[in-house]
């Protein structure tokens, strides 16, 4: 499974650890992503996507519908 949000495409990001001495080594900034089940009942159907906690919370106060447009609308969500 990709660490990439469906709905927002959220993804990994690259940098560096800085110690105190100014040393600087490559690390990886992971998206917070979580596999979970929606229920659309426009369409009658159970869908499964990968979000980040953040795409969640949106889910939570909007609603799944409307967050689905607007993700086909930029081109983010295929589905």
């Amino acid at each position: 499974m990709s660490k990439v949000c469906e709905i927002s495409g959220k993804r990994v990001m690259f940098g560096n650890n800085v110690s105190k001495a100014l040393n600087r080594t490559k690390r990886r900034f992971d998206a917070n992503i979580i596999k979970k089940r929606f229920y659309i009942p426009e369409e009658d159907k159970w869908i499964t996507l990968t979000v980040s906690a953040a795409t969640l919370k949106t889910i939570n106060k909007k609603g799944i519908s409307a967050v689905l447009k607007e993700a086909r609308a930029k081109g983010h969500y295929k589905g």
